[in-house]
């Protein structure tokens, strides 16, 4: 990829391992191949950190992809949608209408009340808020509850709080790129917890969590903010060869 830090693309060559023998040429072909590649837990794991990581090499690459939260971490939501596109049952056009309306209007619960800037609160605002859009969005297309759907965001949130933004030599690289795919199955896996629960029980309401998340980013340094002055962006010894 541009940018100087050479790092290498790896959605392709994993696609074409997971498809193995299977053959397509169409998009519908493939989306068949996927299904039929296997639906152990390790090959549905590695699609979903495919379907991630092929968004944001995209986009680290100058393509074309759609901001959902924001670009640096638009995998999360088209992961965990292609998840269960591909392996959840009867899962209509009609649900992906909905899933993209319901992680739509859990993003603007956190743009209002607090941001979706990781220049403003660090990648919990990013790859946090997207992973909680997933999960809220998935919980519902699986038949869960409006409080199963408010709790799967919190979940999702709640175990990315205090994640910081410190991109590697200023780039949407290192880690961001990864951390698409970390978002994606933490979405899933907050999901399959909400649907297993009965929100009653729940002891953080998603009001909490987002109150907390921008108390989180306010008491942030400024290095963890997307500057590149702190984290792995200080640890990691580069040489960018180009701008």
């Amino acid at each position: 990829m541009p940018g100087g830090l050479f790092v290498k693309r790896r959605a392709y060559d994993l696609n074409l391992k997971l498809i193995g023998e299977l053959k397509y040429s169409t998009k519908n072909e493939w989306l068949q191949c996927i299904r039929n590649s296997g639906t152990s837990f390790s090959a549905i794991n590695k699609w979903v950190s495919c379907f991630a990581l092929a968004v944001n090499e995209e986009n680290a690459s100058f393509g074309r992809i759609i901001t959902a939260p924001t670009n640096g971490a638009a995998g999360v939501i088209p992961a965990v949608l292609m998840y269960a596109y591909c392996f959840t049952e009867n899962f209509s056009n009609k649900k992906i209408i909905d899933f993209l309306l319901v992680a739509g209007e859990i993003g603007t619960l956190f743009k209002k009340a607090a941001t979706i800037s990781a220049a403003m609160g660090g990648c919990q605002a990013e790859i946090g808020v997207s992973s909680a859009m997933a999960a809220a969005a998935l919980t519902h297309t699986q038949g869960g509850t409006v409080g199963q759907v408010l709790m799967a965001a919190e979940i999702a949130m709640e175990h990315h709080l205090g994640m910081t933004c410190d991109p590697v030599g200023g780039l949407v690289q290192i880690p961001c790129i990864e951390r698409n795919s970390m978002g994606a199955i933490k979405a899933i896996t907050a999901s399959n917890i909400a649907l297993e629960s009965d929100p009653a029980n729940a002891k953080v309401s998603l009001d909490d969590v987002i109150k907390t998340m921008w108390q989180t980013a306010l008491d942030m340094n400024s290095k963890y903010k997307e500057t590149s002055e702190g984290g792995l962006a200080m640890h990691i010894s580069v040489n960018l060869a180009e701008c």
